[in-house]
């Protein structure tokens, strides 16, 4: 069985058969209403296919069964079974592909061709509180790419005329397959379809075969799935030679031939077309000179005149032809004349010098100027003369013009129009520029002065400061070379540019300097974070190269690789960021150098590694729980300043055996938002006695977790009404108390009996009854200066006592917490004088 990549565990598929009555839940599974669905699918040999057991929109199977019927048998295997996360997959699947099921579809991945058959789903789906049985069969195809062609030809090689056939093969593909043939010609350009020839399917006919023919054959194979191109083969039509052409390089026909002139490269070619390519003889006068289709003669003279006969030989076919044509020779001098300029004269005057050497008889030289100056030389050619072969014209700088052209022409008896060469005189623009590198390990420093371009060439040279001429001059560019030290840092080098015809010389400084750097002397950041550490090069100190590097606070450099630091480079920077900074251990002075050929430069930077701040402290508010006691409503508040990203409420249970340690504190709310203050926490047990914390957290730690706390009982929601009840109750017996006795106060004649039991004293000295109303007010007054009797009590006192213990004997808790407090009523509130009475009242719960 295969289970993601875990080791696979024994095959489980048969015992979760076993549970589905189980997993059903005990509801009857409505057979009678099964529904059974039929489609097919295709899939790729090596490729993967999924197979749905049912609708792509309706929910997953609570419990899955695929099997597999393979093309051609009656027997089904088991594939894989799952109930939820629950999956097994059947051993031996490894035919089929690589197995897997999720949610109820099959899927089959590297699939094999052997996958090919019936394969049914059996599958148990919920509806509408009840589990509903479906069926789903699944015929898949699996389809076989093409693999790749060859193309096999009858002959490899065929003479024209004859008939040729290419046949295209392919190991393996579904079918039906098609093919499609293209023909290259042999020297490449595009492919193109074989138009009119004998093409069926996977052979070609080619009859009769031509010349044309000749080249590369692709067969390309096509099926549902893929198509496959062979490589090219190639097919040879024999053929020839053709009569040779000859061709002659110069072309310069004359009447029964061709002419050139001496010293002049001559090239023969001759071309009859062939295959095998002809093999070809050169023939002069008769005798063999050169093997090979193109003969060169390389500066011809005069001896090499004569006939020259190309042979043509198709060594395949034993097959031969010829052709003849006489060449003429003259002999001019060779080339051309060549034209150049000089600087002479300490930099003053521009030599120009024309040559052309050779031939019979020997050329005639002569420079001329530009057109305003053509008259005057005419003028002065008589004096001057001409030159044969060499000529040499010495032209003031000074009083030469940026820019002149100067011809040097030649004449020739063999040459009709003449020869020329030419040459203009100026002077670069712009100015020379000076760099300086260093060699490898600083050891020498090297100057380099440039100024390209200009006829003649500028002649630079180096001095120092002083002035003193260093090396020697060279033409458009100079080089100095240095030794290292001490004393080269802050040297000014002059580089002096000099031409003809520039009055004044023209030059480029060069200072060598100890690099600069710039960076920033504090960098802060809080601990936990990534600090940036810049440090960049100022100048280009003479483009010396110099060497950035970071040192730590201990010294040490920092090299590439380190997991504490990374170092990014650019071309004048070197930047050092220190990851994940720790307080106070990353703290420090970090030193940036740089290094070039003649000093170093080094700056310290300043890393201040400051403490995350911490979360503020909470206080638990209100916990108390719901009626059902199996949520609890918990509110906090925050006391203090500090970083917040959260809170996180945690909960263990409170009552645990003597012995045994507490329970472990358990995340019960986590990821909670910086504003929230409340939370209504489920899940809890009733019979269980918890115990809450709440915690701020931020991106570095937790803060001090707040007072631990047990919820409350939720509150008695029949309090009012049996408060309301209560009160009611005790007014209307006091009331009828107060009228009662009130009564039997004023008519002591009629009810003699009430009233000695109620207002007679105890003891000897009791007062005697009082008969009429002035009596009752001495008697009254009597008891007031007596003072009440020990063991006495109010009335108000009373009724609160009887209050109480109703409310105690009711057993509700708020009631009787609340009345041990005395009761009494607003003074004024009646309208009676006052009565100093005793009364006994018996209070029955």
């Amino acid at each position: 069985m295969e289970r993601g990549r875990a080791a696979p565990p024994p095959w489980r598929g048969p015992w979760i058969l076993c549970l589905l009555p189980a997993l059903a839940g005990g509801q009857p599974l409505a057979a009678g209403e099964a529904a059974y669905e039929e489609w097919r699918a295709t899939g790729v040999r090596g490729r993967a296919v999924e197979l749905s057991c049912g609708p792509a929109a309706a929910a997953p199977p609570a419990v899955v069964f695929w099997s597999f019927t393979p093309q051609g048998e009656g027997l089904p295997r088991a594939v894989a079974v799952g109930s939820g996360r629950e999956v097994a997959v059947a051993p031996g699947t490894g035919m089929l592909g690589r197995a897997t099921l999720r949610n109820g579809t099959l899927e089959l991945r590297e699939l094999r061709v052997a996958a090919q058959g019936r394969f049914l789903c059996q599958g148990l789906f919920p509806e509408r509180g009840r589990l509903r049985v479906g069926y789903a069969a699944v015929l898949l195809r699996v389809l076989v790419p093409v693999s790749k062609p060859f193309v096999r030809p009858t002959a490899a090689a065929a003479a024209e005329g004859a008939a040729v056939a290419l046949t295209c093969t392919v190991r393996e593909g579904t079918e039906p397959l098609s093919f499609s043939w293209q023909h290259q010609q042999p020297r490449g350009g595009p492919s193109v379809s074989p138009a009119g020839l004998g093409s069926s399917g996977a052979e070609l006919r080619l009859t009769p075969a031509n010349r044309s023919h000749t080249g590369w054959y692709i067969c390309t194979v096509r099926n549902e799935v893929n198509n496959h191109t062979s490589d090219p083969v190639y097919l040879d039509i024999v053929y020839g030679p053709d009569e040779p052409a000859i061709r002659v390089e110069p072309f310069s026909p004359e009447q029964g031939g061709f002419s050139a002139g001496e010293r002049e490269d001559v090239v023969l070619s001759c071309l009859a077309p062939s295959n095998p390519p002809s093999r070809y003889v050169w023939l002069h006068n008769g005798s063999q000179v050169h093997v090979g289709q193109t003969y060169v003669i390389a500066a011809i003279a005069r001896a090499q005149a004569g006939t020259y006969t190309c042979l043509a030989e198709n060594s395949h076919l034993q097959t031969r032809t010829q052709a003849t044509i006489v060449l003429t020779v003259y002999y001019p001098p060779a080339g051309s004349p060549s034209c150049s300029a000089l600087a002479s004269d300490d930099q003053r005057d521009v030599a120009l010098r024309c040559r052309w050497l050779g031939g019979f008889p020997l050329a005639r030289l002569r420079w001329v100027g530009s057109q305003e100056e053509e008259e005057e030389e005419e003028e002065e050619e008589g004096l001057m003369g001409t030159s044969f072969s060499m000529a040499t014209r010495i032209q003031p700088g000074a009083a030469t013009r940026n820019g002149s052209s100067f011809s040097c022409l030649a004449s020739h008896p063999a040459l009709p129009l003449g020869a020329a060469c030419g040459t203009t005189l100026w002077v670069p623009s712009g100015s020379p520029t000076c760099a300086a590198a260093a060699t490898k390990g600083d050891e020498y420093v090297m100057l380099r002065c440039r100024w390209e371009g200009g006829t003649p060439l500028v002649t630079l040279r180096w001095r120092d400061s002083a002035g003193r001429t260093l090396g020697d001059p060279a033409p458009s560019t100079a080089v100095l070379v240095l030794s290292t030290d001490g004393s080269l840092g802050g040297r000014e080098f002059v580089c002096v540019a000099a031409h003809p015809l520039r009055a004044a010389a023209a030059e480029c400084r060069l200072r060598l300097e100890v690099p600069e750097l710039e960076a920033e002397s504090e960098v802060a950041v809080l601990e936990g974070g990534e600090a940036q550490l810049p440090c960049r090069q100022r100048g280009s100190s003479a483009g010396l190269g110099a060497t950035v590097a970071w040192y730590d606070p201990k010294e040490r450099e920092v090299t590439p690789g380190l997991a504490k630091y990374r170092l990014e480079q650019g071309e004048a920077w070197v930047n050092l960021t220190v990851r994940d900074a720790e307080w106070p251990g990353d703290s420090g002075t970090y030193r940036c150098t740089a290094t070039n050929a003649v000093g170093t430069a080094s700056l310290p930077v300043r890393l201040r590694v400051d403490r995350y701040p911490a979360p503020p402290n909470v206080t638990i508010s209100k916990l108390r729980y719901t009626r059902a006691r199996t949520e609890v409503r918990l509110e906090w508040r925050t006391q203090g300043a500090g970083n917040l990203t959260g809170f996180v409420v945690q909960r263990r249970q409170t009552k645990k055996p003597l012995r045994e340690p507490p329970s472990p504190w358990e995340t019960a709310a986590g990821d909670i938002e910086p504003h929230s203050r409340d939370r209504r926490l489920g899940g809890l047990d009733p019979a269980v006695l918890y115990a809450f914390r709440v915690l701020a957290v931020n991106h570095r730690t937790a803060g001090h977790p707040s007072e631990v706390q047990t919820p409350a009982e939720p509150p008695f929601e029949a309090y009012p009404a049996v408060t309301g009840a209560a009160v009611a109750g005790m007014l209307v017996a006091t009331a009828a108390s107060l009228l009662a006795v009130h009564c039997i106060a004023r008519h002591r004649e009629t009810l003699p009996r009430l009233h000695d039991l109620l207002f007679r004293t105890a003891g000897p000295g009791a007062q005697e009854p009082v008969g009429t109303a002035e009596d009752a007010e001495a008697a009254a007054g009597g008891e007031e200066e007596a003072g009440p009797a020990q063991g006495d009590s109010s009335v108000p006192d009373t009724a609160a006592g009887a209050e109480a213990a109703a409310a105690a004997a009711q057993g509700d808790p708020s009631v009787a917490g609340t009345a041990a407090e005395p009761l009494s009523a607003a003074p004024g509130t009646t309208d009676d004088p006052p009565v100093n009475v005793t009364i006994t009242v018996t209070a029955t719960p």
